[in-house]
Protein backbone atom coordinates (compact mmCIF):
# COMPACT_ATOMS: atom_id res chain seq x y z
CA UNK A 1 0.00 0.00 0.00
CA UNK A 2 1.71 3.23 -1.11
CA UNK A 3 1.89 6.26 1.62
CA UNK A 4 -0.03 8.19 -0.19
CA UNK A 5 -3.19 6.05 0.27
CA UNK A 6 -1.98 5.08 4.07
CA UNK A 7 -2.47 8.40 4.86
CA UNK A 8 -5.53 8.83 3.46
CA UNK A 9 -7.09 5.82 5.49
CA UNK A 10 -5.43 6.72 8.68
CA UNK A 11 -7.89 8.36 9.93
CA UNK A 12 -10.12 5.16 9.50
CA UNK A 13 -7.62 2.88 10.57
CA UNK A 14 -7.27 5.06 14.05
CA UNK A 15 -11.55 5.27 14.05
CA UNK A 16 -11.38 1.07 13.78
CA UNK A 17 -8.66 0.81 16.30
CA UNK A 18 -10.53 2.39 18.82
CA UNK A 19 -13.62 0.54 18.81
CA UNK A 20 -11.27 -2.51 18.93
CA UNK A 21 -9.67 -1.35 21.78
CA UNK A 22 -13.26 -0.69 23.23
CA UNK A 23 -14.43 -3.99 22.68
CA UNK A 24 -17.11 -2.51 19.94
CA UNK A 25 -15.76 -3.70 16.56
CA UNK A 26 -18.37 -5.28 14.54
CA UNK A 27 -17.69 -8.01 11.78
CA UNK A 28 -19.74 -9.87 9.62
CA UNK A 29 -20.34 -13.46 11.01
CA UNK A 30 -22.45 -16.21 8.79
CA UNK A 31 -25.18 -18.29 10.30
CA UNK A 32 -24.26 -21.02 12.70
CA UNK A 33 -25.78 -22.70 15.33
CA UNK A 34 -29.73 -22.86 17.23
CA UNK A 35 -31.29 -19.53 16.13
CA UNK A 36 -31.28 -17.60 19.06
CA UNK A 37 -30.79 -14.24 17.20
CA UNK A 38 -33.26 -13.53 14.05
CA UNK A 39 -36.37 -11.69 14.18
CA UNK A 40 -38.10 -14.60 11.96
CA UNK A 41 -40.16 -14.57 14.95
CA UNK A 42 -43.27 -16.62 13.38
CA UNK A 43 -40.28 -19.12 11.08
CA UNK A 44 -42.04 -17.42 7.24
CA UNK A 45 -38.76 -16.28 6.13
CA UNK A 46 -37.99 -20.44 4.40
CA UNK A 47 -42.24 -21.51 4.93
CA UNK A 48 -42.99 -23.63 2.22
CA UNK A 49 -46.36 -21.34 1.41
CA UNK A 50 -44.18 -18.47 1.37
CA UNK A 51 -41.56 -20.21 -1.47
CA UNK A 52 -44.90 -21.38 -3.32
CA UNK A 53 -45.83 -18.13 -3.21
CA UNK A 54 -43.74 -16.52 -5.27
CA UNK A 55 -42.29 -19.68 -7.51
CA UNK A 56 -45.62 -19.15 -8.58
CA UNK A 57 -45.45 -15.50 -9.10
CA UNK A 58 -42.30 -16.28 -11.21
CA UNK A 59 -43.98 -18.77 -13.35
CA UNK A 60 -47.33 -16.13 -13.91
CA UNK A 61 -44.72 -13.54 -15.40
CA UNK A 62 -44.37 -11.54 -12.25
CA UNK A 63 -40.70 -9.44 -12.84
CA UNK A 64 -37.97 -10.10 -9.69
CA UNK A 65 -37.74 -6.15 -10.22
CA UNK A 66 -39.73 -3.06 -10.53
CA UNK A 67 -37.76 -1.68 -12.98
CA UNK A 68 -38.32 2.21 -11.92
CA UNK A 69 -39.59 4.70 -9.45
CA UNK A 70 -43.64 3.68 -8.26
CA UNK A 71 -44.64 7.29 -10.48
CA UNK A 72 -43.18 5.72 -13.53
CA UNK A 73 -43.31 1.91 -14.59
CA UNK A 74 -42.23 1.07 -11.11
CA UNK A 75 -46.05 0.77 -10.50
CA UNK A 76 -47.11 -3.11 -10.46
CA UNK A 77 -50.06 -4.43 -9.89
CA UNK A 78 -48.65 -6.76 -7.34
CA UNK A 79 -47.56 -3.63 -4.84
CA UNK A 80 -51.50 -1.93 -5.10
CA UNK A 81 -52.83 -5.52 -4.40
CA UNK A 82 -50.55 -5.56 -1.71
CA UNK A 83 -51.55 -2.36 -0.11
CA UNK A 84 -55.12 -2.83 -0.51
CA UNK A 85 -54.95 -5.92 1.18
CA UNK A 86 -52.67 -4.39 4.03
CA UNK A 87 -55.07 -1.60 4.76
CA UNK A 88 -58.26 -3.38 4.68
CA UNK A 89 -56.27 -6.09 7.04
CA UNK A 90 -54.76 -3.27 9.56
CA UNK A 91 -58.29 -1.69 10.21
CA UNK A 92 -56.23 1.12 8.22
CA UNK A 93 -57.73 3.88 5.20
CA UNK A 94 -54.86 2.91 2.97
CA UNK A 95 -51.32 1.90 3.42
CA UNK A 96 -47.86 2.33 1.18
CA UNK A 97 -45.25 0.29 0.46
CA UNK A 98 -41.67 0.85 1.40
CA UNK A 99 -38.60 -1.20 0.80
CA UNK A 100 -37.84 -1.59 4.23
CA UNK A 101 -38.27 -0.75 7.54
CA UNK A 102 -35.21 1.94 8.16
CA UNK A 103 -36.08 3.69 4.78
CA UNK A 104 -40.04 4.02 6.10
CA UNK A 105 -39.03 5.73 9.33
CA UNK A 106 -36.69 7.95 7.73
CA UNK A 107 -39.15 8.57 4.77
CA UNK A 108 -41.84 9.44 7.07
CA UNK A 109 -40.40 12.19 9.35
CA UNK A 110 -38.13 14.07 6.29
CA UNK A 111 -41.49 14.22 4.51
CA UNK A 112 -44.89 14.84 6.92
CA UNK A 113 -43.30 17.08 10.06
CA UNK A 114 -43.21 20.31 9.15
CA UNK A 115 -40.93 23.00 9.62
CA UNK A 116 -42.03 24.69 13.14
CA UNK A 117 -42.71 21.53 14.21
CA UNK A 118 -42.11 19.22 17.17
CA UNK A 119 -41.02 15.54 17.33
CA UNK A 120 -40.62 13.93 20.68
CA UNK A 121 -38.73 10.82 20.52
CA UNK A 122 -38.85 8.11 23.32
CA UNK A 123 -35.42 7.98 24.38
CA UNK A 124 -34.65 3.87 22.78
CA UNK A 125 -36.42 4.44 19.35
CA UNK A 126 -34.31 2.50 16.62
CA UNK A 127 -31.78 4.38 15.26
CA UNK A 128 -33.76 5.27 11.85
CA UNK A 129 -36.07 7.23 14.14
CA UNK A 130 -33.09 9.04 15.37
CA UNK A 131 -31.53 9.46 11.99
CA UNK A 132 -35.18 10.91 10.61
CA UNK A 133 -35.53 13.22 12.92
CA UNK A 134 -31.93 14.72 12.82
CA UNK A 135 -32.87 15.31 9.02
CA UNK A 136 -36.18 16.41 9.53
CA UNK A 137 -37.56 20.25 9.04
CA UNK A 138 -38.80 20.01 12.78
CA UNK A 139 -37.17 20.34 15.76
CA UNK A 140 -36.91 17.01 17.79
CA UNK A 141 -36.69 16.24 21.45
CA UNK A 142 -36.05 13.10 23.55
CA UNK A 143 -38.30 11.94 26.40
CA UNK A 144 -38.10 9.75 29.26
CA UNK A 145 -38.18 5.91 28.13
CA UNK A 146 -41.95 4.52 28.21
CA UNK A 147 -42.80 7.90 30.38
CA UNK A 148 -45.86 9.41 29.17
CA UNK A 149 -45.51 12.41 31.91
CA UNK A 150 -41.98 12.57 30.13
CA UNK A 151 -43.71 13.21 26.52
CA UNK A 152 -46.38 15.51 28.46
CA UNK A 153 -43.83 17.53 29.84
CA UNK A 154 -41.81 17.92 26.99
CA UNK A 155 -44.68 19.05 24.83
CA UNK A 156 -45.79 22.28 27.58
CA UNK A 157 -42.23 22.92 28.13
CA UNK A 158 -41.95 23.44 24.33
CA UNK A 159 -45.22 25.10 24.19
CA UNK A 160 -43.78 27.75 27.24
CA UNK A 161 -40.64 28.27 24.86
CA UNK A 162 -43.08 29.93 21.99
CA UNK A 163 -43.36 26.79 19.85
CA UNK A 164 -46.72 26.77 17.82
CA UNK A 165 -46.52 24.13 15.28
CA UNK A 166 -47.92 20.51 15.62
CA UNK A 167 -46.46 18.00 17.99
CA UNK A 168 -45.31 14.09 16.53
CA UNK A 169 -44.82 11.58 19.12
CA UNK A 170 -42.61 8.54 17.99
CA UNK A 171 -42.50 5.46 19.31
CA UNK A 172 -42.15 1.41 19.24
CA UNK A 173 -44.75 -0.69 20.18
CA UNK A 174 -42.01 -3.62 21.41
CA UNK A 175 -38.89 -1.94 21.90
CA UNK A 176 -36.46 -4.20 20.04
CA UNK A 177 -33.05 -4.39 22.73
CA UNK A 178 -35.35 -4.23 25.28
CA UNK A 179 -38.73 -5.84 25.35
CA UNK A 180 -40.99 -3.62 26.82
CA UNK A 181 -44.05 -2.39 25.54
CA UNK A 182 -45.22 1.05 24.95
CA UNK A 183 -47.76 2.98 26.50
CA UNK A 184 -49.71 3.05 23.97
CA UNK A 185 -53.11 3.92 25.33
CA UNK A 186 -51.45 7.02 27.16
CA UNK A 187 -49.76 8.18 24.01
CA UNK A 188 -52.55 8.00 21.92
CA UNK A 189 -54.87 10.27 24.63
CA UNK A 190 -51.68 12.63 24.82
CA UNK A 191 -51.59 13.28 20.91
CA UNK A 192 -55.60 13.37 20.97
CA UNK A 193 -55.08 16.54 23.94
CA UNK A 194 -52.09 17.87 22.16
CA UNK A 195 -54.20 17.57 18.79
CA UNK A 196 -50.69 15.83 17.51
CA UNK A 197 -49.82 12.84 15.75
CA UNK A 198 -48.86 9.36 16.83
CA UNK A 199 -46.37 7.75 15.03
CA UNK A 200 -45.74 3.65 15.80
CA UNK A 201 -43.08 1.62 14.93
CA UNK A 202 -44.69 -1.83 14.89
CA UNK A 203 -40.90 -3.35 13.80
CA UNK A 204 -41.40 -6.07 16.47
CA UNK A 205 -44.91 -6.36 17.18
CA UNK A 206 -46.38 -7.07 14.08
CA UNK A 207 -47.32 -10.37 13.50
CA UNK A 208 -46.87 -11.26 16.66
CA UNK A 209 -48.75 -9.25 19.31
CA UNK A 210 -52.78 -8.09 18.25
CA UNK A 211 -55.66 -10.21 17.31
CA UNK A 212 -54.01 -12.30 14.19
CA UNK A 213 -51.06 -10.30 14.37
CA UNK A 214 -52.08 -6.77 13.55
CA UNK A 215 -49.78 -5.48 16.36
CA UNK A 216 -50.25 -3.71 19.09
CA UNK A 217 -51.65 -0.75 17.57
CA UNK A 218 -54.63 -2.03 16.07
CA UNK A 219 -57.27 -0.89 17.82
CA UNK A 220 -56.29 2.73 17.55
CA UNK A 221 -55.21 2.00 13.60
CA UNK A 222 -57.97 4.07 11.14
CA UNK A 223 -57.41 7.53 13.37
CA UNK A 224 -56.03 10.55 11.02
CA UNK A 225 -53.70 11.06 13.65
CA UNK A 226 -51.85 7.83 13.34
CA UNK A 227 -49.14 6.60 11.16
CA UNK A 228 -48.00 2.89 11.36
CA UNK A 229 -45.00 1.32 10.27
CA UNK A 230 -45.13 -2.28 9.93
CA UNK A 231 -42.20 -3.68 8.72
CA UNK A 232 -42.03 -6.82 6.30
CA UNK A 233 -39.21 -8.20 7.36
CA UNK A 234 -39.43 -9.70 10.65
CA UNK A 235 -42.43 -12.10 11.92
CA UNK A 236 -43.44 -11.92 8.44
CA UNK A 237 -40.74 -13.13 6.82
CA UNK A 238 -39.86 -11.17 3.97
CA UNK A 239 -38.50 -7.69 2.93
CA UNK A 240 -39.87 -4.42 3.07
CA UNK A 241 -42.57 -2.33 5.09
CA UNK A 242 -45.97 -1.00 4.99
CA UNK A 243 -47.20 2.25 6.17
CA UNK A 244 -50.62 2.45 7.51
CA UNK A 245 -52.04 6.33 7.66
CA UNK A 246 -55.21 8.43 6.15
CA UNK A 247 -55.54 8.69 2.39
CA UNK A 248 -54.41 12.24 2.53
CA UNK A 249 -51.16 11.23 4.24
CA UNK A 250 -50.74 8.44 1.85
CA UNK A 251 -51.30 11.42 -1.07
CA UNK A 252 -48.84 13.79 0.27
CA UNK A 253 -46.49 10.95 0.83
CA UNK A 254 -46.67 10.01 -3.09
CA UNK A 255 -46.65 13.21 -3.96
CA UNK A 256 -43.68 14.70 -1.58
CA UNK A 257 -41.57 11.90 0.14
CA UNK A 258 -38.28 11.82 -1.89
CA UNK A 259 -37.07 8.52 -0.55
CA UNK A 260 -40.76 7.56 -2.30
CA UNK A 261 -40.26 9.19 -5.30
CA UNK A 262 -36.50 8.72 -6.15
CA UNK A 263 -36.41 5.30 -5.35
CA UNK A 264 -36.81 2.34 -7.38
CA UNK A 265 -40.05 0.46 -6.35
CA UNK A 266 -39.42 -2.50 -4.12
CA UNK A 267 -39.44 -5.95 -5.97
CA UNK A 268 -42.69 -6.90 -7.09
CA UNK A 269 -41.81 -10.35 -5.61
CA UNK A 270 -41.68 -9.41 -2.44
CA UNK A 271 -44.93 -7.71 -2.36
CA UNK A 272 -46.28 -11.25 -3.31
CA UNK A 273 -44.23 -12.73 -0.48
CA UNK A 274 -45.85 -10.09 2.01
CA UNK A 275 -49.34 -10.83 0.90
CA UNK A 276 -49.10 -14.82 1.32
CA UNK A 277 -47.30 -13.88 4.80
CA UNK A 278 -50.59 -11.32 5.83
CA UNK A 279 -53.08 -14.91 4.14
CA UNK A 280 -50.71 -16.91 6.56
CA UNK A 281 -51.64 -14.55 9.97
CA UNK A 282 -55.12 -14.84 8.76
CA UNK A 283 -55.23 -18.85 8.07
CA UNK A 284 -52.49 -20.15 10.47
CA UNK A 285 -53.08 -18.43 13.69
CA UNK A 286 -51.75 -21.15 16.09
CA UNK A 287 -48.55 -19.80 14.56
CA UNK A 288 -48.80 -16.67 16.86
CA UNK A 289 -50.70 -19.34 19.81
CA UNK A 290 -47.11 -21.29 19.30
CA UNK A 291 -45.01 -18.36 19.74
CA UNK A 292 -46.86 -16.99 22.48
CA UNK A 293 -46.44 -20.53 24.61
CA UNK A 294 -43.26 -20.36 23.87
CA UNK A 295 -42.37 -16.67 25.28
CA UNK A 296 -44.22 -17.95 27.96
CA UNK A 297 -42.09 -21.40 28.88
CA UNK A 298 -38.95 -19.43 28.81
CA UNK A 299 -40.14 -16.61 31.00
CA UNK A 300 -41.47 -19.32 33.37
CA UNK A 301 -37.89 -21.63 32.80
CA UNK A 302 -35.43 -18.03 33.77
CA UNK A 303 -37.91 -18.08 37.53
CA UNK A 304 -37.50 -21.72 38.24
CA UNK A 305 -33.44 -20.91 37.71
CA UNK A 306 -33.50 -18.42 40.07
CA UNK A 307 -33.76 -15.43 37.29
CA UNK A 308 -35.49 -12.74 36.80
CA UNK A 309 -36.97 -11.88 32.75
CA UNK A 310 -36.46 -8.36 32.47
CA UNK A 311 -39.03 -8.27 30.09
CA UNK A 312 -42.26 -10.34 28.79
CA UNK A 313 -41.94 -10.53 25.32
CA UNK A 314 -40.09 -12.64 22.45
CA UNK A 315 -37.12 -10.55 23.02
CA UNK A 316 -34.70 -11.39 26.02
CA UNK A 317 -32.29 -9.36 27.23
CA UNK A 318 -29.42 -10.41 29.20
CA UNK A 319 -27.26 -7.31 30.47
CA UNK A 320 -23.51 -7.82 31.26
CA UNK A 321 -22.75 -4.44 31.46
CA UNK A 322 -19.24 -4.45 30.27
CA UNK A 323 -18.43 -4.60 26.51
CA UNK A 324 -15.93 -6.85 26.56
CA UNK A 325 -17.39 -9.46 28.89
CA UNK A 326 -20.65 -9.40 26.86
CA UNK A 327 -19.35 -10.65 23.29
CA UNK A 328 -16.46 -12.97 25.62
CA UNK A 329 -20.39 -14.84 27.08
CA UNK A 330 -21.89 -14.50 23.72
CA UNK A 331 -18.24 -16.28 22.42
CA UNK A 332 -18.95 -19.14 24.98
CA UNK A 333 -22.41 -20.09 24.06
CA UNK A 334 -22.35 -19.42 20.36
CA UNK A 335 -19.24 -22.35 20.81
CA UNK A 336 -21.69 -24.60 22.53
CA UNK A 337 -23.86 -24.71 19.68
CA UNK A 338 -26.50 -21.36 20.11
CA UNK A 339 -26.46 -18.42 17.88
CA UNK A 340 -26.53 -15.43 20.44
CA UNK A 341 -24.53 -12.30 19.55
CA UNK A 342 -23.20 -9.62 21.72
CA UNK A 343 -25.30 -6.30 21.54
CA UNK A 344 -23.27 -3.29 22.48
CA UNK A 345 -22.98 0.53 22.43
CA UNK A 346 -24.67 2.72 20.10
CA UNK A 347 -27.17 0.20 19.38
CA UNK A 348 -27.92 0.19 22.99
CA UNK A 349 -26.47 3.09 25.69
CA UNK A 350 -23.22 2.88 27.63
CA UNK A 351 -22.92 0.40 30.20
CA UNK A 352 -25.58 -1.84 29.42
CA UNK A 353 -24.02 -4.03 26.70
CA UNK A 354 -26.20 -7.52 26.86
CA UNK A 355 -26.86 -10.77 25.14
CA UNK A 356 -30.41 -10.00 22.88
CA UNK A 357 -32.18 -13.76 23.07
CA UNK A 358 -34.58 -13.81 20.65
CA UNK A 359 -37.38 -16.52 20.67
CA UNK A 360 -38.87 -17.64 17.47
CA UNK A 361 -40.41 -20.52 16.02
CA UNK A 362 -37.54 -22.08 14.27
CA UNK A 363 -36.80 -23.34 17.81
CA UNK A 364 -38.18 -25.50 20.51
CA UNK A 365 -39.01 -25.55 24.26
CA UNK A 366 -36.09 -28.12 24.44
CA UNK A 367 -33.41 -25.75 22.70
CA UNK A 368 -34.37 -23.23 25.05
CA UNK A 369 -33.85 -25.50 28.03
CA UNK A 370 -30.68 -26.37 26.80
CA UNK A 371 -29.77 -22.52 25.94
CA UNK A 372 -30.41 -21.61 29.62
CA UNK A 373 -28.64 -24.50 31.15
CA UNK A 374 -25.95 -22.95 29.16
CA UNK A 375 -26.46 -19.57 30.26
CA UNK A 376 -26.50 -19.89 33.86
CA UNK A 377 -23.76 -22.44 33.58
CA UNK A 378 -21.49 -19.61 32.22
CA UNK A 379 -22.45 -17.17 34.20
CA UNK A 380 -23.17 -18.90 37.21
CA UNK A 381 -26.42 -18.63 37.74
CA UNK A 382 -26.21 -15.18 38.04
CA UNK A 383 -29.70 -13.20 37.70
CA UNK A 384 -29.90 -9.99 35.13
Amino acid sequence: MSSIHTAKVADYVAALHALKEDDRLRRLRPREGIDFVSNDYLALASAPRMKKAVFAALEAGTPIGAGGSRLLRGNCEEHERLEAEAAQFFGAETALFFGGGYVANFALLTTLPQRGDLLVLDALVHASIHEGARASRADFRISAHNDPQSVENTIRDWRTQGGMGRVWIVVESLYSMDGDFAPLEDLVAIAGRHDGFLMVDEAHATGVYGELGRGLAASYEGQGNLLVVHTCGKALGAAGALVTASTDMRDFMVNRCRPFIFATAPSPLMAVAVREALLILQQEPERQQRLAKLVAFTHREIGMRGGRSPSASQIVPYIVGDNGRAMRLASRLQARGFDIRGIRPPTVPVGTARLRISLTLNIGEEDVRAMLDALFEETRGEAR
